[in-house]
């Protein structure tokens, strides 16, 4: 099968596969008798990030960790810039101090905690090149307990405020919620590897590295579901979940996805992704400061706009990198 076609079929494949699983997953949590709550904050959120972890995991199994790595950190990029860019051009993003000074500075954490552990043999030697960096197991286990604080402390503030989960949960039949469950598993695998190969193909054909794919062909449509779900939320006015639904997913494709990757299979680091992660690091902080420029505590029409300035920047400058 041609790689075009292969990506063609492979990416919606995981969009759905996404959306089943979350809903089948979810529904059969409440069966359990697991609060709401919990599983709108847990499992109907990280089902936006499913397809990231599904291509991740197999990217890295199938020796192809540039599109790993690439995947992850091209899909926070995209969130942040194109995402909340185009979010907030369509109408401005006012902000909660919990935004503000809880989740965006852990999204900054997660950035800081990765560049530190991809980065830590080049540290370690202090440039000497004595080894390669290596994501690895210890490292991934690293990555997993901070998600696992992250969502302690996302579960806890929202009993604690007795907030309710923003993301709506389907009942369905026991039969039905498995089926969509396993139907959604089953599309999330066979959509990763088609994707896999699909862009590993494209990559050959073009001449282009693998990164480049992961970065942005791979990443903007794994990226799909957050930009539905903000957009969806924008147009009903509830900034909260339009930029926490982006917030969320990026600290949890840090933290979950290639923790729980290089876990099961260590993940080789292309030190030339130290851009990249300067780009989304970046990106972060100017979005922080934004909520201090202009209108307080709101990101505006003018902002937004330079994030999608910065991001069309940031394509043509993978296109000249290669």
């Amino acid at each position: 099968m041609p790689p075009v076609l292969q990506l063609l079929i492979g990416l919606p494949l995981l969009l759905v596969g996404g959306h089943f699983l979350a809903t089948g997953a979810g529904a059969l949590a409440l069966r359990l008798r697991i609060p709401q709550l919990t599983v709108g904050l847990t499992i109907v959120a990280m089902g936006t990030s499913a397809p990231e972890l599904a291509v991740s995991l197999l990217a890295a199994m199938r020796s192809s960790p540039d599109i790993a790595m690439g995947n992850v950190i091209g899909s926070n990029i995209a969130n942040l810039l194109l995402i909340l860019g185009a979010v907030g051009v369509l109408r401005p993003l006012t902000l909660t101090t919990s935004i503000r000074w809880r989740e965006i500075p852990f999204m900054l954490l997660s950035i800081i905690v990765l560049a530190a552990l991809v980065n830590d043999a080049s540290l370690s030697s202090m440039g000497s090149g004595t080894g390669p960096d290596v994501l690895g197991r210890g490292e991934g286990v690293a990555l997993i307990g901070f998600f696992a604080v992250y969502l302690y402390y996302v579960v806890s503030v929202a009993r604690s405020s007795g907030m309710q989960a923003e993301e709506e949960v389907t009942t369905l039949s026991l039969p039905v919620a498995s089926l969509m469950t396993v139907g959604g598993l089953i599309a999330l695998i066979a959509g990763g590897r088609l994707t896999v190969s699909g862009a590993s193909g494209v990559a050959l054909a073009m001449g282009a590295s693998e990164a480049l794919v992961g970065l942005t062909i791979v990443a903007i449509g794994t990226s799909l579901p957050e930009l539905v779900t903000s957009l969806a939320a924008a147009r009903q006015g509830n900034a909260d979940l339009a930029v926490g639904n982006v917030v969320g997913s990026n600290i949890f494709n840090i933290f979950w996805i290639l923790g729980v990757s290089s876990t099961i299979s260590p993940v080789p680091f292309n030190t030339r992704l130290n851009a990249d992660l300067g780009v989304l690091a970046a990106g972060t902080l100017l979005f922080f400061l934004f909520t201090y420029t202009g209108r307080r505590h709101t990101v505006d029409r003018g902002e937004a706009a330079l994030f999608l300035l910065m991001y069309a920047a940031y394509v043509g400058y993978l296109a000249v990198r290669g």
